[in-house]
């Protein structure tokens, strides 16, 4: 074996095992003379909006040459104020004097140049501005593809989703309200008779007037009333019963401080008739001087969550949307229905005209054919004879063309009955009854 320092061949280049090589010393570069003087470097002086250069190092050196200026285009806009406007250029958010100015000034300055295609490219990665508030229907549509994937156990009945939707979708409108807007004013209106009726009350007394109407649903199924022991007795009258309620909640509360009650009776509700089976559905459900089976109630009650919860929008000036397209069939199924009752009672207090021939129940009658357009709409066949009368399309003697959200703004008693028939056709009395029985569904 050869020792550390005996030579053994690998150190010729190529061959095999070749040890790695230590290079030379390499002279420096003061070995071949004194160094040249270094120019100065130019430095750049915010202040003053000037390039200085540094004082040469070295006897003999130049002096100093005169501060040259930065170019610029725009002499009333210095380099520092052109450039703190780079961020706003690349938003598109400067005025067109200032896009022309920045631009200009870009053409002459490398430096801006570079940083405003950086920030141009940084605006690209930026998400378009969206609504930090959520969509209305989005605990419908989670709640949808949930059960899509697997069914409820006890699933909400059919007739009750259209009120799970709505109070949804209001509870989502009355989550970020401050004080403030709980006491904003709001209008309501309905019908009395022949002649609208407003109330003026806040978004405050709107939600109280939904929980205590709401509330005669809770007693049919044995929940709890929300006026406790200030329920009025005898007959539940829905105005007396709304009346109690703002006078204790002016009385005793602050105005946002309904909205978790009013939340969880509609939580309350809708886990009672979840769980109550399908017999439940034909329950009565008293409103004073009439009475609803529970399955209409629940739709009654979601037509008034959506009517009233777009008279808050309104007050606080909030988008709103109509209900989803099936649910929004039921609501007027339901007022179509109605209407024969309702045409009923206007006569009886004298304000329809009187019915040309009796009818028998059950059998055929005049009728007045309702064409209800859009989203929602369809086709009704309204007896005018009877209630119990069978509206048919071969007995029709007028018609009636609405489009929903008209047809519904008028059972609302938002619209006057002159103002709400898009098309008609056929005897003008029957045709005016209809529209004022339409108009006389709404209430307080």
């Amino acid at each position: 074996m050869n020792g550390p320092d005996e030579w053994d061949g690998r150190e010729l280049p190529g061959s095999p095992g070749e040890r790695p090589r230590i290079p030379s010393p390499r002279s420096a570069a003061e070995d071949h003379g004194p160094l040249p003087d270094t120019p100065p470097v130019p430095v750049h002086d915010p202040a003053s909006d000037t390039v200085e250069p540094l004082p040469a190092a070295g006897p003999g050196s130049e002096p100093p040459a005169a501060p040259q200026p930065l170019p610029n285009p725009d002499p009333a806009r210095p380099h520092r104020v052109l450039k703190s406007l780079l961020g706003a250029w690349a938003l598109a958010a400067c005025s067109a004097e200032e896009t022309a100015a920045v631009e200009a000034h870009l053409t002459d300055c490398a430096s801006c140049a570079d940083e405003a295609l950086r920030l141009r490219d940084a605006v690209g990665l930026l998400h378009p501005a969206d609504s930090l508030d959520l969509d209305p229907l989005l605990r419908s549509r989670v709640l949808e593809g949930a059960l899509g994937r697997r069914p409820a156990r006890i699933p909400v009945p059919d007739w009750a989703a259209p009120y799970d939707a709505e109070t949804a979708k209001l509870d989502a409108l009355l989550h970020d309200m401050g004080e403030a807007e709980w006491r904003a004013p709001v209008r309501l209106r309905w019908f009395e008779g022949d002649r609208p009726v407003e109330r003026q009350t806040t978004v405050a007394g709107v939600m109280g007037h939904l929980m205590a109407v709401d509330g005669l649903v809770a007693t049919a199924l044995g929940l709890t009333d929300p006026l406790g022991t200030a329920a009025p007795p005898g007959t539940p009258d829905p105005l007396i019963r709304t009346e109690t309620f703002w006078r204790a909640a002016h009385e005793t509360q602050r105005p946002l401080t309904v909205h978790a009650p009013w939340r969880d009776q509609s939580y309350a509700l809708m886990r009672q008739v979840s769980f109550a089976g399908s017999r439940v559905a034909e329950l009565a459900v008293p409103y004073g001087d009439f009475r609803l089976a529970l399955r209409d109630s629940f739709l009654d009650r979601a037509f008034e969550c959506w009517v009233h919860a777009g008279d808050i929008a309104d007050a606080v000036d909030y988008p709103y949307v109509p209900p989803a397209s099936g649910h929004l069939h039921q609501m007027v199924d339901l007022a179509a229905r109605l209407l024969p009752s309702a045409l009923a009672d206007r006569r009886r207090a004298g304000l329809a005209a009187p019915p040309q021939r009796l009818v028998e129940a059950g059998a055929p009658g005049r009728t007045l054919h309702l064409e209800v357009e859009g989203n929602g709409g369809g086709h009704w066949y309204i007896a005018l004879d009877s209630p119990a009368a069978l509206g048919t399309p071969e007995r029709t003697v007028a018609h009636i063309a609405l489009d929903s959200a008209e047809f519904c703004q008028l059972a609302a008693g938002h619209i006057s009955p002159e103002e709400a028939a898009a098309g008609q056709d056929g005897e003008r009395d029957a045709i005016r009854d209809v529209l004022f029985a339409t108009a006389s569904l709404s209430r307080l």
